[in-house]
């Protein structure tokens, strides 16, 4: 056991930063400075949002492709078990089966959960309900924490602790997501096809999350640069390419938390704006079929960061 993990033992829970000497960490810093981040934040209960969530987000086959291929560098894999904390429906957790024996979804939802029965194609896959914050894990016992689009709904500096309890020494811990801004692409219109995005994302803005903020992107960033491992990575973007019906990136949109919010606000504005995207992009592509296939370039952002 290394001399990180002996000292990390010895602590109460809140203690791991302090021992390490992070007198700036992004723990202090949320927890004296933005007491609006302490506490996790709950959303994708609705049974119809769920159902929604299932049917619309991509599994990130090619994000999870890319990081298992980093992590097989150096880790010997299969590796015994891997956690998708924030699992949500479970896209993402089924693509850890081929690199681990047993492989956990966790999520706080239970409409979330009850979605899983659709990904319940590998039998080494399971899934339990359980806040980001508390994992049922001895302490230890991970090879792989992950979080997909999730990590920023999280108490933060509770969930890299608990990420920290949970995993083995030389233990990999790696949170991915997207920005919102994606684009669409469709012969020689795809540059006009941006401006109509930029339209549909603009009134949006204002319904976002006080716990998110602005920028996922930057939360995650923050989450990377306290995070106190000597050995980690960052990449700010790395574009999938994904062919999508316009009528399914519309649906993907409407997903969002945010928009949820929009949604909420005025249901009847969240219908027309939905409406005139949908219309706008097939009017700028010259065709009338909403299920015509177009491109939808995803901007992912990931860190990985292996346990001493």
């Amino acid at each position: 056991m290394s001399n990180l993990s002996q000292t990390w033992q010895r602590l109460p829970r809140g203690g791991v930063w302090k021992a390490l000497g992070l007198g700036c960490s992004f723990g202090a810093h949320f927890w004296q400075n933005s007491p609006k981040t302490n506490m996790a934040v709950r959303c994708y209960e609705d049974k119809d949002h769920t159902a929604d969530y299932l049917k619309y987000r991509l599994m990130p086959n090619e994000m999870v492709g890319k990081i298992m291929g980093m992590i097989k560098q150096k880790m010997p894999l299969p590796a015994p078990l891997a956690v998708d904390v924030g699992c949500g429906s479970g896209q993402g957790t089924v693509l850890l089966a081929p690199y681990f024996h047993q492989v956990v979804g966790t999520d706080i939802s239970p409409s979330q959960l009850e979605n899983t029965q659709a990904n319940q194609t590998c039998p080494n896959v399971s899934y339990r309900q359980c806040p980001a914050e508390q994992l049922p894990f001895e302490n230890g016992t991970v090879d792989l924490v992950t979080a997909m689009t999730a990590a920023h709904w999280f108490d933060r500096p509770r969930f890299l602790e608990e990420a920290y309890r949970v995993l083995k020494p030389g233990g990999c811990l790696t949170l991915l997501s997207y920005t919102l801004d994606m684009d669409v692409e469709y012969g020689d219109v795809s540059e006009k096809l941006k401006e109509v995005c930029k339209e549909f994302y603009a009134p949006l803005l204002p319904f976002r999350d006080p716990h998110v903020g602005s920028s996922s992107l930057q939360i995650i960033k923050d989450m990377f640069d306290s995070c106190p491992y000597p050995e980690k990575e960052w990449c700010e973007c790395f574009e999938v390419r994904r062919p999508i019906s316009v009528n399914s990136f519309i649906g993907l949109v409407q997903t969002f938390a945010v928009f949820r919010k929009f949604k909420e606000h005025d249901s009847q504005q969240a219908e027309e704006l939905s409406n005139r995207i949908r219309n706008k992009l097939l009017d700028t592509m010259l065709v009338s079929a909403p299920d015509t296939e177009i491109t939808m370039v995803t901007k992912y952002f990931y860190w990985i960061a292996w346990k001493p």
